[in-house]
Parts: structure tokens; sequence; C-alpha cells
């Protein structure tokens, strides 16, 4: 929505949506830190070398636009959004039953989609492959417009809450800092706590809530995105009161990194570091608070494609990408150091993706849900014990 996009020819739009950064000549041969807003509108600072690396980023995306474009005009407009290829990403389709043509496709996709969808196709690729259309027409037209118009003034202890977080979502972006983006952010918010009461709403929501605003080209696609989100590509309950999924996926995290990083796992053991520090927030917000917004992006592309082992795919890479620099930490501030500085400038979605899906082992959506059942008992057994632990404070408190 920041960025409308017209219905022009594609490579016309690429070249009016991903501008060269230019620092001034002072900023170039003296090094320093230099501002400058991303494709979303976000101000990052970095020094011009970060800002080579995204010049050579946005080239790649004009690239890759063109391959796009290329197969468009060889395949037909929306080859990639036939119901056959679309059924195999959402794992309906028994292949077997399937030409070798549209397999063909669906192997094609699935390639072009890790090397990123151009941002002008981003929202239509989204849309369709995520399930979200789907999803859509299953209810009446009206469905957001009513849903919204039914809730306008009830107040719960959600709605109060994400009046709270509203002026804490990226402050200071052209946008969403507006009263205009803190209105149709909080509409977003607030229907959704509504169609699904388990959830409510959980801090978190609001930053991913806000970037599909940012790409989606309306409020209500952003919404049913949000929505098939949380109800078919993430893990069940992770952001329901007591946060339970979440506390599953950081068991089954912590498992896999002592299954693909070792040496990194028992370094970080040594020092009591404890991965969830980090990682919950990771999975909490889909890295929009901890990756540069052109580079979240692109996690998210294969992610609406691929579903929720991308997570683990991207964490894990992330680790493995400063194994040594760990390796030689002697505190847990410096790992959170070493981490945090490595998100914040991971400008190039290249280089972690590729080691995400080339480095790491392959793990698949079937392996990590039997790690999520074999985790789900301990989970359930901590939390019970806390509410216990709790409940008895209360008592002895009256």
């Amino acid at each position: 929505m920041y960025k409308a996009q017209g219905n022009g020819e594609m490579t016309l739009e690429l070249q009016s949506q991903i501008p060269y950064l230019r620092p001034s000549i002072h900023a170039r041969r003296a090094n320093i830190v230099v501002k400058f807003q991303d494709l979303y509108g976000f101000t990052v600072e970095g020094n011009v070398d970060d800002v080579n690396i995204l010049n050579e980023v946005r080239e790649k995306v004009r690239e890759q636009g063109r391959v796009w474009w290329a197969l468009e005009a060889s395949k037909g407009a929306n080859w990639y959004l036939q119901p056959q290829v679309v059924s195999i990403s959402q794992g309906i389709a028994l292949k077997s039953s399937l030409k070798l043509s549209t397999l063909a496709n669906a192997i094609t996709l699935k390639r072009l989609i890790r090397k990123g969808i151009p941002p002008v196709l981003r929202p239509k690729v989204w849309f369709s492959l995520s399930g979200a259309a789907k999803k859509k027409s299953t209810v009446p037209d009206s469905y957001y417009n009513d849903l919204i118009k039914a809730v306008e003034d009830k107040v719960t202890p959600a709605t109060k809450q994400i009046d709270h977080d509203l002026p804490r979502t990226f402050p200071g972006h052209p946008w969403l800092d507006t009263p205009e983006g803190h209105a149709t952010l909080r509409r977003v918010l607030v229907g959704y706590s509504f169609r699904d009461s388990d959830v409510g709403y959980c801090q978190g929501l609001n930053y991913v809530a806000a970037l599909l605003l940012l790409v989606m080209k309306t409020e209500e696609d952003a919404f049913w995105m949000l929505a098939v989100l949380l109800e078919n590509v993430l893990v069940n309950d992770c952001y329901t009161t007591n946060l339970s999924g979440c506390h599953v996926e950081q068991r089954v995290f912590k498992d896999l990194l002592v299954k693909q990083c070792p040496r990194i796992a028992a370094h970080l053991e040594a020092l009591e570091f404890d991965v969830s520090l980090v990682a919950t927030e990771w999975f909490l917000c889909l890295f929009s608070k901890s990756l540069p917004s052109e580079t979240t992006l692109r996690v998210w592309d294969v992610l609406f494609y691929e579903g929720a082992k991308v997570l683990f795919h991207t964490a894990l890479a992330i680790f493995k990408m400063k194994e040594n620099e760990l390796l030689l930490s002697h505190h847990v501030g410096d790992v959170i150091n070493i981490l945090q500085k490595t998100t914040h400038h991971l400008f190039d979605p290249e280089e972690l993706l590729t080691v995400a899906f080339d480095k790491i082992g392959s793990m698949t959506t079937n392996t990590i849900s039997k790690q999520r059942k074999k985790q789900e008992p301990a989970v359930m057994a901590e939390l019970d014990q806390r509410l216990r632990r709790l409940n008895t404070l209360k008592m002895n408190d009256k």
C-alpha cells in the first residue's frame, strides 16, 4: 500500500521502483555512515560498502524481474497462478496425477521464488500461492468490510493492547507512523482479533501486519495474508495467550541447532546462552524487526510458498554465517551483539538464503512436524507447572 503499483509494463515499473542509491562524494571519501530509504520507506543506516551491496542486490532484482517477464511471455500471463501449480504449493495435488509440464512449472516456480519475487508481482504471487485468495473466496465479498463495521467501537483487552502498540510499530516510517497508517493497521489487527478470539492479539503481530500492509495493494488483502499466515502457514498456537506454539518452535530450533551446527550449540551451552533470547523475536515477528525489510521480504517470498520450515532454515543460517565469530565469544553479551549486528546489516538476501538452503542440511515439513510432536508434551507440562506456581502465588497474596 505504501507504494501503490500500477498495471503498466513490468520492466518499466521495476526501473521506477528500484532506484540506485548514490551517496555523496564526501560520504564516499570519508566512508561515513549514511542514511537512505529502502524500497518500502524504511530509513536505513549503513556505510558506503552497505550502499554498494544494496545497489548490487537491486540490480539482481531487476535481472530477476526480466526473467519473470520472459517466462510470462513464453508460458503465458500468470502461468504461476494456474490451479495445478498452486495446488502443488499447497500440498493438495498428487504429483503422479499431474502432467510433466505442470510439474516442470512447479519446479521452475520454486527456483524462481528462492531467487526472489519482483516487488511489482509480489502482492499477486503471495496472495495466490499462500492460499489467501482461496481463503477469501470462501466468504461473502463484504466479509471484511462487515467485520470492520461490526467491531468499530468495541473495546477489549486486545484492542487496548493494539492501541498501545500502534505508535511503537516502526516509528518514523513515512506512512505507517501517521494517523492514516495507524488507523489502517488498527483495523487489520482489531478485525483479526475478533475473527480468531483464541489468538486475539499478540505483540509481534503488529510488525507482521504492518509489513504486509506495505507490500499488499489493499488493506483487505493484507488482512487475508495475516489470516492465512496464522491459520495455515505457521504452527498452531504461536500467538495464543500462553504462546505454546512459539515455545514448541524454540525447542525444535534448539534441537536443530545441535544437529546442524553442533560446534556452535556446544559453545553456546558452555556460555549458558539460551538461543531463545534472540530467536523468540525472530519467530514471532518473522524477522521483520531484525532483518532489513528487503531481506525480510525475500524470506517471506519462500515462507508463503514452502511453509514455516523456512523460518528454521533462516535462523540456522544466521548462526552458521557467524560461526567463527560466535566460537570466539566469551560472554552472553558478545553473542547477542554479534547476532544483532549481523541481522541489522544483512542487506544481501542472496547471501543469507544461499546459506539457508545450500549449507544447512535438508529439512522437510514432515520432519519438523515430528519434532514438534516430540516437544509438545514437555512444553505443555512446563506451562502447566508455571500456571500452578502463579496460582499458588496469587493464593498466598490473598
